[in-house]
Parts: structure tokens; C-alpha cells; sequence
């Protein structure tokens, strides 16, 4: 691995995936650098889900290359570098909200950081619930849960799939700030969204229709682009 692979996060070479069913992903060429904010932007069925799950490691190509920071896509190393968030999260059913923050950090070989727990119930309003079932939750707080699972594990590239799905006023504001301080430590985050909204608070935007990039640009480019949404 040389250095210029690891001042990139995330790289997709001629990426395709075949559903069998006209979705997916066709000949995809991505690269974002380390600390870049990204909105991939698109209708459902566009790919955008498709694409964060391969470079997760929760998905594998139909043919092409993914690596994350140099490190293909799936692997041990690129894994302990992810963390993601899906459209569909899912919990255990018999550990508390608290529980798993403290489990997963664990897992990632972090002692949990009690601080950093407390930050997240608290920005999040889930103190309260942090001794209910996360399994049993509403759609919103279910949402909620998941993003403060993901960011209480270390993490180099945070992946989160229709973040504002689900999530009131304050959900969506608590949100940003939490993908701000992300940012502000270093981390590559990289959105799939539909909401033009949150696309415009990140440094770049990809948008894809079909399955292909249609465009990538600067959020200001994006209300001159007439392409297919």
C-alpha cells in the first residue's frame, strides 16, 4: 500500500453489480479523498444503496475493483475503518440501547468511552431511552440508535444510507452536528440521499441514475444540472 492509497478513502475502478433486474451499478469510476464530504444523490433504485453496501463490505461486485483506503473493500482492515449505517438498521433483541454502545465499541477493540456514550444519548434526546430495546423502537428512533451505534466506534470513513429518514426537526439538526465533529476529527463521510437539502451541506455531489454517475460536482453545480434526478 503506498502512501497516495491511503490519502484516499474510498475508490471504485469500473464498479458494476448485476441485480438481474435492470438495477444496480454500471461501470462505476469514484474516487473520494481522505477527509472529503460526499452527498450521492439519486432516486431510489439509482444505485446509491447498492454502492455504500459494496464498500462496507456488506455487498460484492459483480465485476470491478473497491478499495477503501487502499485496502479492498470487505476486508479485515477495510472493515475496522467503516462504520455504516443502513436504510433498514437492525439490534439485538435483548440488549439495551446502553448496552449495545458499550458492546460495539468492545467488538472494535475500544474500552467503551462513557464520555462519548453520554454525548450521544444526550445530542440524540435518547437518554431516556437508553434502558429500552433499540429492537422495539419507532422508525425515527430506531434511526436515531443506529447513528449513535455507529459513531460510538472508532472510524476512519462513516457511510450513511437516507440519513434524514425518520427523523423530526431535531433529529435531522442533531444529526448534522454529529457529522460535523466527524468531520472536524478527520473521518470521510460520504451520504446517500434523495433530500437536495442535506446534499447541500456536503463538499461534493455525485449523482447517479441507473446505475451510472451522471454528474459530480459542487453542491452550487448541482442547481445547474439538468440531468436526470
Amino acid at each position: 500500500m503506498t502512501r497516495d492509497d491511503r490519502a484516499v478513502a474510498l475508490r471504485c475502478t469500473a464498479l458494476h453489480k448485476d441485480h438481474g433486474e435492470g438495477r444496480g451499478l454500471r461501470s462505476v469510476d469514484l474516487e473520494v479523498p481522505a477527509g472529503q464530504c460526499v452527498a450521492i444523490v439519486g432516486h431510489n433504485g439509482s444505485g446509491k444503496t447498492t454502492l455504500l453496501r459494496i464498500a462496507a463490505g456488506l455487498g460484492e461486485a459483480t465485476s470491478g475493483e473497491v478499495s477503501v483506503f487502499g485496502t479492498p473493500a470487505g476486508d479485515l482492515a477495510a472493515r475496522a475503518a467503516v462504520a455504516y449505517v443502513g436504510d433498514q438498521p437492525t439490534f439485538y433483541d435483548d440488549l439495551t440501547l446502553g448496552e449495545h454502545l458499550r458492546f460495539v465499541g468492545g467488538l472494535h477493540g475500544a474500552e467503551p468511552d462513557e464520555d462519548r456514550v453520554d454525548r450521544l444519548l444526550t445530542t440524540l434526546g435518547l437518554v431516556p431511552r437508553a434502558d429500552d430495546l433499540p429492537a422495539h423502537f419507532s422508525r425515527g428512533l430506531r434511526q436515531k440508535a443506529a447513528l449513535a451505534l455507529a459513531l460510538a466506534r472508532p472510524f476512519r470513513l462513516l457511510l450513511i444510507d437516507e440519513p434524514f429518514v425518520g427523523l423530526d426537526a431535531s433529529g435531522r439538526q442533531a444529526l448534522l452536528e454529529l457529522i460535523g465533529e466527524a468531520r472536524a476529527g478527520g473521518a470521510t463521510v460520504i451520504m446517500a440521499t434523495h433530500d437536495l437539502g442535506l446534499a447541500g451541506t456536503a463538499q461534493r455531489v455525485v449523482v447517479l441514475a441507473e446505475g451510472s454517475i451522471v454528474h459530480d460536482g459542487t453542491p452550487d453545480d448541482l442547481g445547474a444540472f439538468m440531468g436526470p434526478l
